[in-house]
């Protein structure tokens, strides 16, 4: 799928790292489930699951978003780089210690290691934890 910009209003927010936005022109709008690309943010059952999509309404919700789009994950949802008006949406989340890099993809996103560094060196959000659970460990032991 080929790279392309559209610029909605966020209607929801799932959790830390997945909203809904509404996109496209009055009359003709779209309702689309977003992934942000290249993070995981902890489970809404996981230590921090609630902060962290608090943290991301608080940034994006009602907002204007622009989303890059970037490709489809397995359960249909766009994977896209959201700025929710000037806001890097992933680099807030990450930032404020409310979700990891997701590393499969981090390389073509290399802004966003540091800023997890300068969380985990400061114990922010889920780095105050003395061992916090990857979401993605925390999914495959909670399996249904």
């Amino acid at each position: 799928m080929p790279v392309s910009v559209l610029l909605c209003l966020v209607v929801a927010i799932s959790d830390g790292d997945t909203l809904t936005a509404r996109c496209g022109a009055p009359g003709a709008y779209h309702q689309v489930k977003v992934r942000i690309a290249a993070i995981d943010a902890p489970e809404r059952k996981q230590a921090f699951g609630q902060t962290s999509r608090q943290h991301l309404a608080q940034i994006c919700f009602r907002q204007r978003a622009t989303l890059h789009r970037l490709s489809h994950d397995a359960y249909g949802r766009t994977v896209a780089n959201v700025r929710c008006g000037t806001t890097d949406a992933a680099a807030a989340q990450v930032s404020a210690g409310l979700a990891w890099v997701y590393t499969p993809y981090a390389d073509q996103h290399p802004h966003l290691a540091p800023l997890q560094q300068q969380a985990r060196a400061s114990r922010r959000g889920l780095w105050a934890q003395p061992r916090p659970q990857a979401p993605w460990a925390y999914r495959h032991r909670h399996q249904r």
